[in-house]
């Protein structure tokens, strides 16, 4: 048997069955948002998941993979072409096909972040022509930046000619999702009874912890694929990947329970969890060049930092229902700048050619990174902004105050999504 076309094999294996946990984070999506808002919404929410896969899956097969992974055009700036059009015949190679499924479910998942942020009071027919958006247009360009590269040598984008490293999509997938979610919460304002006249936050708790919790724990399972998935080939190094990951999420957990016990006085279940997340978020991008050691380290960062981002927000009066900005967003620019910091040597056995701070190397890589995630930032919240301003001109962005008081559930989709158990507990 040829060793070649075994290896081939495997790696396709790998990759499919990898795209497939990442898959299943649509899911952790949809039940952590669903969970942490109230059930009025509920339908809606499940709803903008569900078509931010079906829709996004398309525009970024019909646009978006061409602009990511197409050949260079401007000096790196964008692509042109290649996988995902609708050229991309069945005699094509059996790992284009591959590829292109395993990024399409990174573009969805870039593009669902937003949905938390925006809960409870954006209009239905609104979320989906941003959701199109981000697949077709915002994300893939910005990826193109970063991962172009991965479809060959001729598609490199600009940072990665750099030495910008970005594993598996702290920037690429979180941070970009995350600055959308903060333009979009900041253009829709915050929910009605948020906040009171005094300026004090309001909580408005959600209706179900316990689909919040499943929806971490889905998360996390997908994150298996999400991290080590980003190899797309079958090598012993997936191991040491999903160990860093896990080691991470843990210390994210623990950090974000400690945090925010002493800050509220209890051990709060809402910020343990988006602790979780933001330790996978955090280690994304760092993960195959960093120690188990530092892994933790990066993990107790960003466990702390999204609970002290949390209350910064609700201070600033930016209504975030579940936390999508703390955990994408700003664990996202950690997480990137933590490449730079904590980068092991090529002579530890890791691949980077540049070390980080902490391992005697200089401040080029650091340096590297922060230019990314700055170009990211001004890239994502400032398309974002474009998008949902021009939404807002056209007067379809946010709910009628008495659509938002009674429910988008019964409103915008004529339907509830608790009816059933409503029905058997008046019977």
């Amino acid at each position: 048997m040829n060793p070649e076309l075994v290896q081939h094999n495997l790696d396709v294996v790998w990759t499919l069955l990898a795209a497939i946990l990442v898959f299943m984070m649509q899911a952790g999506f949809a039940l952590v948002e669903t969970g942490f808002t109230r059930a009025k919404n509920a339908a809606n929410i499940m709803m903008k998941n569900l078509m931010d896969f079906a829709a996004g899956s398309l525009a970024f097969y019909v646009l978006g993979a061409a602009l990511m992974f197409g050949g260079s055009v401007a000096a790196g700036w964008f692509g042109w072409g290649g996988l995902g059009m609708p050229t991309l015949s069945a005699s094509a190679d059996t790992w284009d096909w591959t590829f292109l499924f395993f990024q399409t479910m990174f573009a969805a998942t870039a593009a669902t972040i937003v949905s938390g942020a925006v809960a409870e009071r954006i209009e239905f027919k609104s979320y989906l022509i941003y959701s199109v958006l981000v697949s077709a247009l915002v994300y893939p360009v910005s990826g193109h930046w970063m991962w172009g590269g991965l479809a060959g040598e001729g598609s490199a984008g600009w940072l990665e000619a750099l030495g910008f490293h970005d594993f598996a999509g702290s920037t690429v997938v979180h941070s970009v999702g995350g600055w959308i979610a903060l333009a979009g919460a900041m253009a829709l304002g915050p929910r009605i009874g948020k906040y009171r006249p005094d300026g004090k936050a309001n909580p408005i708790p959600g209706h179900s912890l316990v689909l919040g919790t499943l929806g971490v724990f889905l998360l996390w399972i997908g994150w298996f694929g999400f991290n080590p998935g980003s190899y797309t080939a079958g090598t012993a190094s997936i191991g040491r990947v999903a160990m860093t990951t896990n080691l991470a999420a843990c210390a994210g957990t623990c950090a974000a329970l400690v945090t925010a016990w002493i800050i509220m006085g209890k051990p709060d279940l809402t910020m343990a969890l988006n602790g979780s997340l933001a330790g996978l978020v955090a280690i994304t991008a760092p993960c195959d060049l960093v120690t188990a050691n530092a892994s933790i380290l990066i993990g107790l960062v960003a466990g702390v930092i999204v609970v002290l981002s949390v209350f910064a927000l609700d201070r600033l009066h930016i209504d975030d229902p579940v936390g999508a900005v703390s955990v994408h967003c700003v664990n996202g620019v950690w997480g990137t700048l933590a490449v730079g910091l904590f980068a092991a040597p090529v002579a530890a056995g890791y691949g980077n050619e540049t070390a980080g701070l902490f391992y005697g190397g200089g401040i080029r890589l650091l340096g590297v990174q922060a230019l990314g995630a700055g170009a990211t930032a001004i890239w994502a919240f400032g398309m974002g902004a474009l998008i949902f301003a021009a939404l807002k001109r056209l007067h379809i962005l946010r709910v009628p105050a008495t659509t938002e008081l009674k429910g988008l559930d019964i409103v915008e989709h004529g339907q509830d999504a608790y009816a059933s158990f409503q029905f058997f507990s008046n019977t």
